[in-house]
């Protein structure tokens, strides 16, 4: 996929799949402004990367740091072309009535409002140009309840809804909406639901986790054109059609 000269937002580029989509986006060509809590690691992320790069601190759960984050990306770039809401967080893990309220809270407002969020803030930009990718990071918890998992299934079932809401309001004018549901990904997150020891997920090894560099590159083959059957859906990596289009079937 050649993205040469697309300006690209990534929330959650710390690691996992931010960064490898970080990385994945910038050798094709893109600019990355790459949006995280983790203030320094996203700066020696974007010292690696180069020029091309762009580290900006950003708690998406915060609207007005996403707003910031955003116009600093067209302030240096002039536009977004695409965004990637990535940043999300398995916890807590527990069944819902022994979760501690504030936390169930902090789970939606980083995995749904800050999808939220960026999606608000980029949609009049892509509208005015009409033209535009947003990818969500969606999962199998979107469809599926999972015990321990009230929070995170719920959020991901909401990230599922603004994927189809966005091609329903949005489609027609050029801004493109889609999901992907990568699978179980080796990331800090999955080192997490281990240590937990709560759930089926926790019982898989580490083995059977994909690398993240898998759904990097099914973020780039969905923005282009032969993703377009699956606009206002999610995208499942699980499916060995998806892997042979990518390339690592």
């Amino acid at each position: 996929m050649d993205l040469n000269g697309k300006v690209v937002v990534i929330t959650g580029a710390s690691r996992g799949i931010g960064e490898a989509a970080a990385r994945a986006f910038v050798a094709a060509g893109a600019k990355v402004a790459l949006l995280a809590r983790s203030e320094d690691r996203i700066a020696d992320l974007a010292g690696e990367l180069g020029e091309n790069s762009l580290a900006i601190p950003c708690d998406v759960s915060r609207f007005w740091e996403v707003q910031e984050a955003i116009a600093a990306t067209v302030e240096r770039w002039g536009t977004v072309d695409i965004l990637i809401n990535n940043a999300g967080m398995i916890e807590p893990m527990a069944r819902l009535e022994e979760t501690d309220p504030e936390d169930w809270g902090r789970a939606i407002d980083v995995n749904l409002k800050g999808v939220y969020n960026g999606t608000r803030v980029v949609l009049p930009l892509m509208v005015a140009a009409g033209d535009g990718t947003i990818i969500n990071i969606s999962s199998g918890a979107a469809h599926n309840a999972y015990e321990h998992w009230s929070a995170y299934c719920t959020s991901k079932a909401g990230v599922y809804m603004i994927t189809r809401q966005v091609h329903l309001e949005n489609g027609a004018q050029g801004v493109r909406s889609l999901g992907l549901s990568p699978g179980t990904v080796a990331t800090q997150m999955q080192k997490e639901i281990k240590a937990s020891g709560r759930g089926r997920v926790a019982e898989l090894e580490w083995s059977d986790h994909i690398p993240p560099e898998w759904p990097a590159k099914a973020l780039l083959w969905m923005c282009g054109s032969e993703a377009d059957a699956y606009l206002g859906q999610d995208v499942s990596l699980r499916e060995d059609s998806i892997r042979k289009a990518i390339g690592v079937a």
